[in-house]
């Protein structure tokens, strides 16, 4: 097939989820397909360069992802469609695409809707003649919060916002030709709010084994790990969570306990979290593996978010042992107690964490089970051939292309 896809993020430098997934899986499709590629860029210039894409991407264009997309605005407020798709449509893009299409025939286009804020899938609406397929499409996280929050007016906020994104995801499946989703769970969620919507694929996030093998340094006995930016807002209310009312107890059963907090904290303020003894904020690693693989346990104290952790999945690939809470690790084919270990709840999580610290056959057997799991189902190559295998059902469904 030809394939043009739409991205929010350039997939150069691998240093994000974002990133790491667009990469994989260009370069699955650059594989076996001619594969071109239109996409935002956050910040980096002097990286955006044709020669860093995997063997067989062509890059047609990238434009600069908008800087504000966090403002409010009363168009976003009084639209009736998520302020990503209200406020940020850049007409230049559409342009773009226009031209991509007029000289050049298609049989799909792919619109990667991750990133930050920043959505090309409602790009695919000026598509016609193509398959359209929209990647990585993720709504349980605005839903959790429109079912969790608190405050009156953050139920009002996140109540107003889940609904519009309801209506965008109803109007977008009927539109389209498919979309994938990162877990069984978000598949769920996706076929509740549009049953009759068109097919709907589960395409994991993963590893590359081969860069995870090796010899990274001795494990500290008392070393925890948290690999995550706290830019991300799923990472900071953890680290919320974590510092506030776990390390404490940690700490208590283990003095000598220290957690490293890897990633950017740009922009963050520090001051709402109990930074204190035993907390490093080691800042931005260009190679975080060393860190995690000396680590005795890698934390996913998550409270919210969706899709499958590619941190725990590395970790695993590592092979230092996991606890998380449930929400942390949902939507990975994982046997709690064995391949890692879930725990839910202030005091059950610190029990879990010491347990670890404290039995060595337990950190064995957690080691060697999160590496043949990674092995067995998480794998970028594995992976890739499921998105392949969904694009040509797409491609070849017998039904009448858009128009």
């Amino acid at each position: 097939m030809r394939i043009l896809s739409l991205s929010s993020w350039f997939p150069y430098p691998p240093d994000n989820g974002a990133r790491i997934r667009l990469r994989h899986l260009l370069a699955a499709l650059g594989a076996v397909h001619a594969v071109d590629l239109l996409c935002f860029f956050h910040g980096q210039e002097e990286r955006v360069a044709p020669e860093v894409l995997p063997p067989g991407i062509v890059l047609l264009g990238a434009l600069p992802a908008p800087t504000d997309w966090r403002r409010l605005s009363l168009g976003g407020l009084l639209s009736p469609y998520p302020r990503a798709v209200a406020d940020q449509f850049v007409p230049e893009m559409a342009n773009r695409l226009a031209d991509a299409l007029s000289p050049a025939r298609y049989d799909l286009v792919l619109a990667f809707e991750i990133g930050p804020g920043v959505t090309t899938a409602p790009y695919l609406l000026e598509v016609r003649g193509a398959r359209r397929v929209v990647e990585d499409l993720e709504i349980s996280m605005i839903r959790a919060k429109a079912r969790t929050a608190r405050s009156p007016l953050a139920r009002l906020r996140y109540g107003l916002t889940w609904q519009k994104q309801r209506r965008y995801t109803r109007e977008l499946l009927r539109e389209v030709d498919g979309c994938t989703v990162t877990s069984e769970p978000e598949r769920r969620a996706v076929l509740d709010v549009a049953p009759d919507g068109k097919p709907v694929a589960v395409v994991p996030n993963g590893v590359d084994l081969e860069q995870y093998r090796g010899d990274f340094g001795p494990v500290e006995p008392d070393a925890l790990v948290f690999p995550g930016a706290l830019t991300y807002e799923a990472n900071f209310e953890a680290m919320r969570f974590f510092l506030g009312e776990v390390f404490p107890r940690i700490r208590r059963a283990r003095s000598q306990a220290t957690l490293y907090i890897t990633g950017r904290t740009d922009g963050v303020d520090l001051s709402c979290l109990p930074l204190g003894d035993g907390v490093v904020l080691t800042g931005y690693l260009p190679d975080v593996r060393p860190r995690v693989a000396r680590s005795a346990v890698c934390i996913a104290p998550l409270t919210l978010g969706g899709g499958t952790r590619i941190k725990i999945l590395e970790a695993m690939a590592l092979g230092t042992p996991v606890v998380a809470t449930s929400k942390g690790a949902e939507g990975l084919d994982v046997t709690p107690g064995r391949d890692l270990l879930i725990a839910d709840g202030p005091e059950a999580f610190a029990a879990a964490v010491v347990r670890v610290l404290e039995t060595p056959e337990l950190r064995a057997s957690l080691s060697a089970a999160g590496r043949r799991l990674v092995a067995e189902r998480y794998d970028w190559r594995t992976i890739g051939q499921q998105l392949n295998a969904f694009l040509e059902q797409i491609y070849h469904q017998d039904t009448n292309l858009h128009r």
